[in-house]
């Protein structure tokens, strides 16, 4: 009788609920739009400007929602973030809970708060997506004598594209979208494989 070592076999590939044998492709929805590139993205940011500048800052924030390039490419997903950051610094403070309760209400209005939450995130990860530019190399630094014992090894983000502000906006917008919808907006974020 041969001998047989239990340990070498792989018991996931007998199972069929098994990671192994289930396809991660289906883990996305059939019903993501179509792939865009970074001509659609900066051709959907003209016309969400001309809205902001009309004096429609719900249309710009529900169009800017509805048009999120979840299946688009890195350049495409950037040129929308700034879009999306540029809306969100164009609405005052008063404004926003009115804004919100108009864009997330009705049908969508649940995805549009998801996808809003979606780029708050991501906002807040990227230093400069109220620039609209990739981020700049940074130069090398060196750490510099301070006099007191003490040295200043990373430089301070003055003056780059004001993301000491951007954040507060953004600090603002989360906290408000928080209110109207809850924690499950978070939840439902931070578990969806779809990005933007």
């Amino acid at each position: 009788m041969a001998q047989i070592n239990y340990r070498t076999i792989n018991v996931d590939v007998l199972d069929p609920e098994a990671p192994v044998n289930f396809p991660m492709e289906t883990l996305l929805p059939g019903n993501l739009p179509p792939p865009t590139n970074a001509s659609n993205a900066a051709a959907i940011a003209s016309q969400v400007r001309q809205m902001l500048r009309g004096g429609d800052p719900e249309g710009a924030l529900r169009t800017v929602l509805d048009t999120a390039p979840l299946g688009g490419d890195a350049q495409a997903k950037d040129v929308h973030l700034a879009t999306v950051v540029e809306v969100l610094q164009g609405i005052r403070q008063g404004e926003m809970m009115r804004v919100l309760e108009s864009v997330c209400s009705g049908e969508g209005g649940t995805e549009r708060a998801d996808c809003l939450m979606k780029y708050i995130y991501k906002g807040m990860a990227s230093p400069s997506a109220g620039t609209g530019a990739q981020t700049p190399s940074r130069k090398a630094v060196s750490p510099q004598p301070t006099g007191t014992g003490f040295s200043q090894i990373q430089p301070r983000n003055f003056g780059e594209g004001g993301g000491g502000q951007q954040m507060s906006v953004l600090l603002s917008w989360h906290e408000k979208l928080v209110e109207l919808t809850g924690y499950g907006s978070i939840v439902r974020v931070m578990t969806d494989r779809r990005t933007v």
